[in-house]
């Protein structure tokens, strides 16, 4: 193990390469049935307000069923160690009690990307996320929809539900912006129980916004809605928030063209980064 490759953190050990042993009946490999979070690092601890290591670890110790406690303390010290070598830690949880920390680093266009912002493909409505409201290892359909994105040239993908309703990208919670109120979709649709990640850095975003008396609501996403948008884009904790240019339909057409330097992004963007 060299500081470049810090390796990985395996049920209570300091582990080196790329394997963990993993029976062929595992239910995380036939159903990827495990429970995780993705947290950045800011200045290698997990103290920094900005990693909000409190919320990630609550979003762990969520009760799921048949799932097994995990050695809390042997996590929270390898979350520890690992945050000092990696910028960003993937805690995993399996359903016998094992945990797994990885690292990586952050996306090396991930600058460019804040700044310019990105381009999204808009999903049909038969494409939905498993368990959306958990952080499930069953990520099939987001992957599924990344691909179908890159092939479009977008980096991202945005998914609807049958009343054409905007949810969520497949990595992050939505933004928009019109008239001087920031808008996000609601977690539950209550006419059809819809649901979407109720993500840490959407709850630190409206507490931002609230504390600055800047108007926010949450509402459902429907086309005269966002048409009226001037700007629109997504969080999670590793990208913080990044801008959304445009939009296409399935059919490789753009859908919604949006700014990405307008003041209310830039506005957002000083109170995040300077928080």
């Amino acid at each position: 193990m060299t500081e470049s490759n810090p390796g990985f953190w395996y049920n209570g050990n300091i582990e080196t390469g790329d394997r963990i042993p993993l029976s062929i009946t595992d239910p995380a490999l036939l159903y990827g049935a495990t429970h995780f979070t993705t947290l950045r690092i800011y200045n290698q601890t997990l103290t920094d307000p900005r990693t909000h290591w409190p919320h990630h670890l609550k979003r762990l110790r969520q009760t799921l069923p048949h799932f097994i406690e995990p050695n809390w303390a042997q996590l929270i010290e390898g979350a520890i160690y690992f945050s000092k070598h990696y910028e960003i830690l993937r805690l995993t949880l399996f359903p016998d009690g094992r945990h797994l920390i990885t690292g990586r680093s952050l996306p090396p266009d991930l600058s460019d990307r804040q700044t310019h912002g990105i381009s999204a493909l808009l999903l049909s409505p038969d494409q939905t996320r498993s368990l959306p409201h958990l952080k499930t290892g069953n990520y099939l359909e987001p992957w599924l929809a990344l691909q179908d994105a890159r092939q479009k040239n977008c980096a991202e993908a945005i998914f609807t539900d049958r009343y054409g309703n905007w949810l969520e990208t497949t990595t992050g919670n939505l933004w928009g912006y019109a008239k001087g109120i920031w808008y996000t979709p609601p977690l539950c649709n209550s006419e059809n129980s819809t649901t979407i990640l109720p993500g840490i850095q959407r709850s630190a975003l409206i507490s931002l916004l609230q504390s600055q008396t800047i108007p926010i609501q949450e509402t459902h996403w429907l086309p005269d809605r966002i048409a009226q948008f001037e700007c629109i884009a997504y969080s999670n904790c590793v990208v913080e928030f990044i801008p959304i240019h445009t939009v296409i339909s399935s059919e490789g057409v753009k859908f919604y063209q949006f700014s990405t330097n307008s003041k209310p992004i830039q506005k957002l963007k000083n109170l995040l980064f300077n928080s």
